[in-house]
């Protein structure tokens, strides 16, 4: 059963989150970083099923510094709501409480990182730019391609979709190019947020094919 935790950054700052524990022993530890709609029903539900396959997951609040316990749905009002976090996005203070979910769950065993949406940008930063990693996941990360010059210290994985509107495949390939040690599916007709099923674009073959290759991914290198 997960439970609301207090997570501390580097800088003093507190944020929440969430965390779940496996049934027994864990296998290692997983940081969930969540879309523009906060640790909501979604995200909460990512982290529920990776600990229901062993892992202890630990989702930090990463808006919790503009707006406190921000949760979403996706409606077209609520995205558009949501998408004020991003329109300045403040990657140093994310990345500052990330790193403070990464810390936690030291002692645990190895730690990875699985990110979506905005998180998948995080993630692939994260692998980048933050310590205490074995390996990173990152679906339909936008602002991957920006920071495609930055080699992942870790082991990554990427998933795209094909016809997401937000992310062109002239990106994927420019990703492609510059990392080409990155291991990047793009999967046929899918849309941005493929992997959510709480919303319109929500495509199960695609979802369920690439949370096959996470799962893979997590027990190849949290080990």
């Amino acid at each position: 059963m997960g439970h609301d935790i207090t997570l501390k950054a580097a800088d003093g700052f507190e944020l929440g989150g969430y965390r779940v524990d496996p049934t027994g022993t864990p296998k290692a530890a997983i940081v969930v970083i969540q879309e523009i709609f906060g640790v909501n029903h979604h995200i909460r539900n990512v982290c529920d099923r990776l600990a229901a396959v062993g892992y202890v997951v630990l989702a930090p609040s990463i808006f919790d510094r503009t707006e406190r316990n921000f949760r979403s749905g996706y409606s077209a009002e609520e995205i558009a709501v949501a998408r004020k976090f991003v329109a300045d996005p403040d990657w140093p203070a994310m990345l500052r409480d990330t790193q403070a979910a990464i810390d936690a769950a030291q002692g645990i065993g190895p730690v990875g990182i699985i990110g979506f949406c905005l998180g998948g940008s995080v993630a692939y930063a994260a692998a980048t730019k933050l310590h205490g990693l074995k390996g990173a996941v990152g679906y339909y990360g936008g602002a991957i391609v920006r920071f495609a010059d930055d080699t992942p210290a870790v082991p990554t994985q990427l998933h795209f979709g094909e016809k997401d509107s937000g992310i062109p495949l002239s990106d994927v390939d420019t990703i492609r190019a510059k990392r080409p040690e990155v291991e990047i599916f793009v999967y046929p007709g899918a849309q941005h947020g493929f992997g959510c099923d709480e919303r319109a674009s929500y495509d199960k073959p695609s979802s369920d094919l690439a949370w096959q290759r996470s799962l893979a991914f997590f027990a190849t290198y949290l080990k």
